[in-house]
């Protein structure tokens, strides 16, 4: 698989790596048998990017990523941290940070962390010169390898970019979230920040396996957050109604079939649209089971999409989701 620089940590990563928010919680239930599957065969297929968070299951995915490490130390973990709290300026302090990164190299048991960042902070707190001085000097103390910012829109990842250590920004992008397109991944490029691309399925909506009669379980967030009564709604299928969304995955397979590429399923191909967007550094989807992790590996040694494919994909986007989600976020 092809592997890319990530922005300012100067360290190579592939092209498709693995999303762990599924391995602590949020998703159903995922075994700790199942997760470790997961790991293995991702690895197995070229992956060596994770990204954890320490609120995922309360820690329950940074322990599992740790004990895998044991025998792959050579895997790049980027790991969050700011959700352990209100989010409130306020809560952004050294100490905190001090406090939830040792809780995070416990986890992971390593000394210092690849890469750690601020899980989808305020906008306050993104704009503040005291964050980035305190982030400095967790660098300086050896506590942390490099730090970058998970963010939810577009200004708050310009925002990001323009601090001379931001290593990376991780933001929401797939064939039905395309802002980031137009100033984002520009900007990250020529600034030299590496982009991390989440939630590139639409939380699964793209692998167009969904019908306007799919349910999920009760402790899944696309359940309970469909409204955003737990964290911002833009972080479950990417903040579109679900049945214009499953409206528009049967318009995107259509498209496949029409002028996209063959041998690839639906969930492959919204893959490779994604790390194939010039600007994108990795695209990190999420998998409950081996085969998952497998086929969503797979996707990172997709041939080049064909220019009609793309310009389909942007005809798909204004006809179903600009007017609702474009100026959002």
């Amino acid at each position: 698989m092809e592997q890319r620089t990530l922005g300012r940590t100067g360290r190579d990563v592939s092209v498709v790596g693995l999303g762990t928010w599924q391995l602590g919680a949020d998703w159903g239930d995922v075994t700790e048998a199942d997760a470790h599957a997961v790991l293995d065969a991702s690895v197995d297929a070229g992956v060596t990017f994770f990204d954890t968070a320490d609120v995922y299951g309360d820690g329950r995915s940074e322990e599992i990523i740790g004990s895998f490490l044991r025998s792959h130390p050579d895997v790049f973990v980027a790991t969050k941290m700011g959700r352990r709290m209100a989010q409130e300026p306020g809560n952004y302090t050294l100490d905190n940070f001090r406090s939830w990164i040792d809780r995070s190299r416990r986890g992971l048991g390593v000394e210092r962390l690849d890469l750690v960042q601020l899980h989808c902070p305020p906008t306050e707190v993104v704009e503040a010169d005291r964050v980035y001085d305190d982030l400095d000097t967790l660098v300086a103390e050896g506590a942390i390898a490099a730090y970058g910012l998970s963010v939810e829109t577009c200004d708050q990842a310009l925002a990001a970019i323009a601090r001379p250590n931001v290593a990376t920004v991780q933001i929401i992008l797939n064939a039905f979230r395309l802002k980031p397109l137009d100033q984002v991944l520009p900007a990250a490029a020529e600034a030299g920040v590496g982009i991390i691309a989440r939630v590139p399925l639409a939380s699964g909506l793209l692998s167009g396996k969904y019908d306007e009669s799919t349910t999920f379980a009760a402790d899944d967030h696309r359940t309970y957050n469909r409204d955003g009564s737990a964290f911002d709604v833009g972080e479950t299928f990417s903040g579109v109604d679900f049945a214009t969304g499953v409206e528009a995955a049967r318009a995107f397979s259509d498209l496949i079939d029409a002028v996209g590429p063959t041998g690839l399923s639906p969930a492959e191909v919204a893959l490779a649209w994604v790390w194939q967007q010039p600007g994108v550094t990795t695209v990190i989807p999420g998998a409950r089971n081996a085969a998952q992790a497998r086929a969503n590996a797979a996707a990172g040694d997709a041939d080049p999409l064909p220019p009609a494919f793309l310009d389909g994909v942007r005809d798909l986007y204004d006809r179903y989701f600009r007017e609702a989600v474009h100026g959002r976020w």
